[in-house]
């Protein structure tokens, strides 16, 4: 979801942008109106995820998958060895994408539970000078994520925070590159996210191909080729709402709250509805959960749509439902959710 008033302003500026006339997407990416509005999405993010002047933020194209091959092309040279902490489809298939460029280590993988957890930090065996080491914050097919605390990790830390980002505290200068597609809490679709260090751009091959050169990026002011100047001024308009519902630590309040809801909705059930994730490391953004055979879930995904609860079938590799409740969901929409859940529990129990 987007925020109802993003989309409200974003429809009443689409054919006249600042009054200038024209829409945000037909007025030139090298205008001083474009170059502001790129300007207010950067500093918007700066502030709300307290990002300090010795990390870059930069706006990319290709989305979060890209940045797969993008980090070891970057920081894998070779020889060298980069970690990867597994827990979940998409920590997995980072790593696929890393082992084309170089030698990967998976450190810790929870594949043959199905993915239901977040390692204790007692369970990681870092190599030593690894290149970096990258793990997801959140994973949405399963719905584990990392809690706020993170261990130590000692090399440089890559995250791959794309469903999570802005919607709680994270330690922005505890990270070498932070990456994050837009579309589930900063914006729309098609534009990504990464904040790098600086000193990790001095470790850029010379011969990296520009577009894949987050040094060649940086220097262009994240305008080395045609960005995507309508994601961005999306971005902007979130920032703004998410100022004004109190910042990113407002929001982690609320998306607990919602959370909390969801899930004593689930533990509550006397067994028609049970979590995929580990209760220590369960998603405040995305709640999977199954009834007690694929017919319910069916049944229920089906009816849940007639209802006005869209987007509720589990991914298909793991079944059952999800309920993706990422910053813009209101409370009132997971409230929805759980009357509805009791009522279909009562029919069907």
């Amino acid at each position: 979801m987007l925020p109802t008033s993003v989309l409200e302003r974003a429809r009443d500026e689409l054919l006249s942008f600042d009054g200038l006339g024209m829409s945000i997407m037909e007025i030139s990416h090298r205008s001083r109106p474009f170059r502001d509005v790129l300007d207010k999405a950067e500093a918007g993010l700066r502030e709300l995820l307290r990002v300090p002047d010795t990390h870059r933020i930069l706006f990319l194209q290709g989305g979060a998958s890209l940045q797969f091959s993008m980090v070891p092309m970057n920081f894998l040279p070779e020889g060298a060895v980069a970690d990867h902490i597994v827990t979940g489809a998409w920590g997995t298939k980072a790593v696929t994408e890393a082992r084309k460029c170089g030698h990967v280590n998976v450190i810790w993988s929870d594949e043959a539970n199905r993915f239901r957890t977040v390692p204790d930090p007692a369970e990681l065996r870092f190599t030593p000078n690894a290149a970096y080491v990258h793990y997801t914050s959140n994973e949405t097919i399963e719905g584990v994520q990392f809690g706020n605390d993170l261990p130590a990790f000692g090399s440089p830390v890559v995250c791959d925070a794309s469903s999570d980002i802005l919607s709680k505290r994270i330690e922005v200068e505890d990270h070498a590159l932070i990456y994050a597609g837009a579309q589930k809490n900063i914006g729309p679709s098609g534009v990504c996210v990464v904040i790098i260090r600086q000193d990790m751009l001095d470790r850029i091959p010379q011969e990296q191909a520009s577009s894949l050169d987050y040094r060649a990026i940086a220097q262009a002011g994240s305008m080395l080729n045609t960005p995507n100047t309508w994601g961005i001024y999306i971005i902007s308009l979130v920032c703004d709402w998410l100022r004004g519902v109190g910042g990113v630590d407002a929001i982690e309040e609320t998306n607990k709250e919602k959370a909390r809801l969801l899930y004593s909705a689930i533990d509550s059930s006397d067994g028609m509805y049970t979590g995929h994730a580990a209760r220590s490391s369960r998603s405040r953004m995305n709640v999977t959960f199954h009834l007690p055979d694929k017919q319910l879930d069916a049944q229920f995904a089906a009816e849940a749509e007639g209802a006005g609860l869209s987007g509720l079938k589990g991914h298909r590799s793991l079944g059952g439902i999800r309920a993706s409740i990422y910053n813009a969901m209101p409370v009132e929409g997971v409230e929805a959710l759980v009357d509805f859940m009791a009522e279909f529990g009562r029919r069907n129990a």
